[in-house]
């Protein structure tokens, strides 16, 4: 089991990397065509120094997490990929590859860099997702109630930062952070009608990929 999730990471380690990149390289020679078409994607551009600040440091935050999240259920299906908690394990992560594809585009768009530790995450997430899935399927809906609790809660944080500055002008980037907020509180809900409590050290291994977690936003957010 050791070897094939190994092989795993050291065949496709480096994929997610330079296709999230790479999709931010070429969208971004269009960026220019496609707004000026609809005038703007999520959000309308600023002029203000501050208020882009706030936005590039909110989406760059936003797509590390959506991409580390990808890469733990792929770490999970790694291991389980095999088991009768298979599906369920890739219709989550069905979602998720949905979520970063959109964050892919909207980086893109307005020309916002993603942060410089995608590597990082793209191995520390499979690792952390496939470690978690050799506890078994309670082990890895755990790990998903953990991440999963964590990106809800950072989501909120946003769409309360965004109705405070201008519901209006954020109208349908509120949208887009709330669908996917409630996707993920149905990941975490669904990983604790898995057993996900009945996990061995269950409260250590949550706060343990919690702080991960937080440390991960606080150098998403500025590297």
């Amino acid at each position: 089991m050791m070897q094939r999730v190994a092989s795993h990471v050291l065949r496709n380690e480096w994929v997610p990397v330079f296709t999230s990149l790479n999709a931010w390289k070429c969208s971004n020679c269009r960026a220019a065509l496609v707004n000026g078409a609809r005038g703007y994607s999520v959000f309308p551009p600023s002029t203000d120094c501050k208020e882009k600040a706030m936005l590039d440091q909110m989406l760059r935050v936003d797509h590390a997490g959506e991409y580390g999240a990808n890469r733990i259920y792929a770490g999970q299906m790694a291991v389980l990929g095999r088991t009768q908690s298979a599906p369920l394990i890739q219709s989550m992560w069905d979602q998720e590859k949905y979520h970063l594809q959109k964050f892919d585009e909207i980086l893109a768009e307005n020309r916002i860099r993603p942060t410089l530790l995608l590597p990082l995450w793209n191995v520390t997430g499979f690792v952390l997702g496939a470690s978690s899935a050799l506890l078994g399927k309670e082990g890895a809906m755990a790990c998903t109630v953990a991440v999963e609790e964590s990106i809800s809660e950072h989501y909120n944080s946003q769409i309360r930062a965004l109705m405070e500055a201008d519901p209006d002008r954020y109208t349908e980037l509120l949208q887009l952070i709330k669908e996917f907020r409630d996707d993920e509180l149905e990941h975490h809900d669904t990983g604790l009608e898995q057993d996900a409590e009945s996990v061995p050290g269950y409260r250590l291994m949550k706060s343990l990929i919690q702080a991960g977690c937080r440390a991960a936003i606080y150098a998403s957010k500025r590297i």
